[in-house]
């Protein structure tokens, strides 16, 4: 009888095991797997015309750029052969159920000089352009970043007809002096000066160029991978045609040019219609003091004609332009997302939020140097990574509640701010600049409604005048000098997530904190266990991951 009672004990304790170990094999085995390797170097690189050392990807700069399908699981291992710890964030991958893969000190040990890590993602009910970048110190200056395309579903109608030919634009700001030395200026108290340049796929004036057949339609995913400056992009003699902001389908409206603010993806569709000659494709600085500019080349195949003269000139300092133009771009309900079901069957706009969070930009100075702040709190990171100390209950790393949901009036400080959430809230945030810059914000693991932007004060009479019925779905939003900017969001993805300043020195400089969101069900069903390849440091080392 005691042997058959043993027997039966085994029994369950294996079927328990073998529950786990498939749950474990097919959390994403109904999915495709693609997989990379890549190895980050130093590289020199000459986009200004002068010798700068860079970061590259397999050699590349940009790096290579990710292609696949809602759903698909990407398997990147990275190798680190710089003389500094490295890490990748994916912008706009939600990472759902996996903040452990989010790539930023707050979620992930750094890959040590000379050693590698896998990266296990899966783009999750998603769609749209987004980009990956380096995410320690001031590295996003230096390149290693490029672009992610996660495209529909083969049976999910796509709003618009297939296009000749689908190209990335990576544009953005860059500086002639080292990321060492612009780490350097900050750590010395000072901010940046402007930018030295723009560049366009990596490359300076005319350097790169896009070429097109006359008569056809071309897709541009366009995203601002730069770390000071919004930008403005325009095609000479062309139109553009919006058809999704990052992973929204939008309603189809006209452009001649587009406002990108630091950290956007924006997808348009241009076509070929114009006499066959060489067409300036435009980027320029929006809202600085020196306007910068660069180019590059729409070049039709059968053009003999180089381009020539001045680039057309755009908006500059222009607020209100850019205001309008933000709050023309509209979800279309009707089109599908990542799933067959329309975009507009999700009503945001009937869910009253539970919670109300005002976050509130500053500037002090902190012990005699520039820092920013959130709501009077300058981040500066602990020595273990936030996720890890939570998840092996490690005091003295992170309080929460150290943030308040409100801004606070009293002396700015520096510290380690977590915000604590509860999984499946939903909640209203209202992002306060009382600056005279524009700030762009993104928030890791997740798209949120950006139901209104205005200039001012906010206030709860404010909310009389928010779009609850077709406003787009993103994952990062611009806030206007002396304004505001209002969101919905739904915290249906457990974690431990990044909300930034895109802004690199401001980030760098503390102009972040982290979101908590927690589920007391403690189950995979909720979040995916802990890597059994994660980095462990800081107070982490001597822990153990899991043994599956």
């Amino acid at each position: 009888m005691r042997e058959k009672s043993i027997n039966v004990h085994y029994s369950f304790i294996f079927t328990i095991i073998l529950v786990l170990l498939t749950t474990l094999q097919t959390v994403y085995a109904d999915n495709p797997y693609r997989y990379y390797t890549w190895k980050i170097t130093y590289g020199d690189i000459y986009p200004l015309g002068v010798k700068q050392q860079g970061i590259l990807i397999n050699g590349q700069f940009p790096g290579p750029q990710i292609d696949c399908v809602t759903n698909d699981n990407l398997i990147i291992s990275v190798y680190n052969y710089l003389s500094e710890p490295f890490l990748i964030s994916w912008n706009g991958i939600q990472q759902r159920r996996n903040s452990w893969q989010d790539g930023v000190y707050g979620t992930t040990c750094p890959i040590l000089p000379g050693k590698n890590f896998t990266y296990t993602l899966q783009a999750k009910d998603q769609i749209g352009s987004y980009f990956y970048f380096p995410s320690l110190a001031m590295h996003k200056a230096a390149g290693g970043y490029g672009a992610i395309r996660v495209y529909s579903r083969p049976k999910i109608p796509v709003p618009f007809a297939p296009p000749a030919h689908d190209f990335t634009v990576l544009a953005g700001d860059l500086y002639k002096r080292s990321h060492r030395q612009l780490k350097y200026i900050l750590d010395s108290g000072h901010d940046l000066p402007l930018p030295d340049g723009l560049i366009i796929n990596g490359r300076g004036w005319n350097g790169y160029t896009f070429t097109v057949d006359q008569g056809k339609t071309y897709r541009f995913r366009i995203s601002n991978v730069g770390i000071a400056t919004s930008i403005n992009f325009r095609i000479q003699g062309h139109t553009m045609k919006l058809v999704e902001v990052e992973g929204s389908h939008t309603l189809q409206t006209t452009y001649t040019s587009l406002d990108i603010h630091l950290g956007q993806s924006y997808s348009v569709l241009v076509t070929a219609n114009q006499p066959p000659k060489d067409y300036y494709v435009v980027v320029s600085s929006r809202f600085t003091t020196r306007v910068l500019t660069t180019t590059a080349v729409l070049h039709y195949s059968n053009s003999w004609t180089k381009v020539s003269g001045p680039p057309p000139g755009g908006p500059t300092t222009q607020i209100n332009w850019s205001l309008y133009q933000a709050r023309s771009i509209r979800w279309n309900l009707t089109a599908s997302g990542p799933r067959p079901n329309p975009q507009g069957s999700y009503h945001y706009g009937l869910i009253k939020p539970s919670r109300t969070i005002m976050l509130a930009n500053s500037a002090p100075y902190i012990n005699g140097k520039q820092r920013y702040a959130v709501n009077s709190v300058s981040y500066t990171d602990p020595d273990t990574p936030l996720k890890l100390a939570d998840y092996f209950n490690i005091g003295g790393v992170f309080n929460l509640g150290s943030i308040s949901d409100q801004p606070y009036n009293g002396n700015a400080y520096i510290g380690t701010p977590v915000m604590a959430a509860s999984f499946r809230s939903y909640v209203e945030i209202i992002f306060q600049n009382w600056e005279n810059t524009v700030q762009s914000w993104h928030i890791d693991g997740y798209s949120f409604f950006v139901v209104g932007m205005d200039g001012g004060q906010w206030t709860p009479s404010s909310r009389a005048h928010y779009n609850l019925r077709d406003t787009i779905a993103r994952c990062t939003v611009q806030v206007y000098p002396k304004s505001w900017t209002a969101i919905y969001m739904a915290l249906d993805n457990v974690g431990m997530w990044n909300i930034r300043s895109e802004n690199w020195s401001r980030r760098y400089l503390g102009q972040q904190f982290y979101l908590r969101v927690y589920s007391p069900a403690n189950s995979w069903r909720d979040e995916l266990p802990i890597p059994k390849n994660a980095i462990l440091c800081g107070k982490a080392r001597g822990h153990r991951t899991r043994p599956l």
